[in-house]
C-alpha cells in the first residue's frame, strides 16, 4: 500500500522535481494577478509555493488527502494568503475559483472524471500535470525496468502500466469526458542530476510513493537484488553522478 505521509522524505524523493515542473506549469497558464487559485492534492506545497511566489495571487487554497503532508505544507508556506485543508478530490469545496490546478495527482484519483467535472463546476480555468510514467519520468523509469528484469511477477506494480492515460492524448480524453472543450496541452522536462548513485537510491528507501512502498513491500535479499539491477542500469558518470530527465505532460481548458 502506497504511503502518503512524510512530507520530507516525498520531498526528497519526488517533490523536488515537481517544483522544476511547477514554475513551467503556472508560467504556462499565463494567469493575471490577484485570482482566486484551488491547488487540489497540493502535497508537500510545490506547486502552491510556485503560485504564491510567481502568480501574485489574491488567494490560495490547498487540500490534500494527507495530513502529514498538509502538516509540512503548513510548515513550510507561512503567507496570508494560503490556507490548507485536510480533504480528498471527492470532496472538493465550493467555489467560486478562478483557477484549479491539480499537479501530479490525477493519477491517484479513482474518480478521475467526476472529480474533473465538479473542478469544471467550481472553476473558471482548470490545468494539471503528470508524470510520463512510460517513458519520460527517467527516475522512475529505471527502478521499475529494473524491476521487470528481476521480479517479472511484480509487473502490475510498474507504474507506467498502472497509469498509461498519463500521456497529451490521455490526459485529453479525461477532460473531453469531464465536458471540457478547447483543451491545450504541452511537454515540460526538467533536470533531475543526483551527486551519487547514494543520492538516487536513498529517497526510494523512505517508502513516500509507489515505487518506495514497494521496495518496502519486499525483503532485505530482494531490496539487494532490486538495488543491484537499477545501478546495473543507471548512467553513472565517470565522478559518479547521475544526470537524468524527468518528463510531465500539463493540460489545461
Amino acid at each position: 500500500m502506497t504511503e502518503w505521509s512524510s512530507g520530507g522524505i516525498y520531498e526528497s524523493y519526488v517533490g523536488r522535481w515537481s517544483r522544476l515542473v511547477a514554475a513551467e506549469f503556472v508560467d504556462w497558464l499565463e494567469q493575471p494577478a490577484g485570482l482566486r487559485w484551488l491547488d487540489v492534492g497540493c502535497g508537500t506545497g510545490a506547486l502552491t509555493s510556485t503560485i504564491l511566489r510567481t502568480a501574485d495571487p489574491a488567494s490560495v487554497l490547498g487540500i490534500d488527502p494527507s495530513e502529514g503532508f498538509i502538516g509540512y505544507a503548513r510548515s513550510q508556506l507561512v503567507d496570508p494568503r494560503v490556507e490548507f485543508e485536510v480533504r480528498s478530490a471527492a470532496e472538493l469545496p465550493d467555489g467560486p475559483f478562478d483557477v484549479v490546478v491539480a499537479g501530479l495527482v490525477l493519477n491517484f484519483v479513482p474518480e478521475r472524471v467526476a472529480a474533473l467535472r465538479r473542478m469544471r463546476e467550481i472553476g473558471t480555468t482548470v490545468a494539471a500535470y503528470v508524470w510520463d510514467y512510460t517513458d519520460g519520468m527517467q527516475l522512475m523509469r529505471y527502478f521499475f525496468d529494473a524491476m521487470l528484469d528481476v521480479r517479472p511477477q511484480d509487473r502490475e506494480h510498474d507504474e507506467g502500466r498502472r497509469f498509461p492515460f498519463c500521456t497529451p492524448e490521455g490526459l485529453a480524453g479525461l477532460f473531453r469526458d469531464a465536458g471540457f472543450r478547447g483543451m491545450r496541452t504541452r511537454e515540460i522536462v526538467v533536470p533531475t542530476v543526483f551527486s551519487s548513485f547514494d543520492d538516487y537510491w536513498e529517497p526510494f528507501r523512505g517508502g513516500q510513493g509507489v515505487a518506495p512502498a514497494y521496495l518496502r513491500s519486499l525483503d532485505p535479499a530482494d531490496q539487494d537484488a532490486l538495488r543491484d539491477a537499477v545501478q546495473a542500469r543507471l548512467p553513472i558518470e565517470p565522478d559518479g553522478s547521475v544526470k537524468l530527465t524527468a518528463r510531465a505532460w500539463a493540460i489545461t481548458a
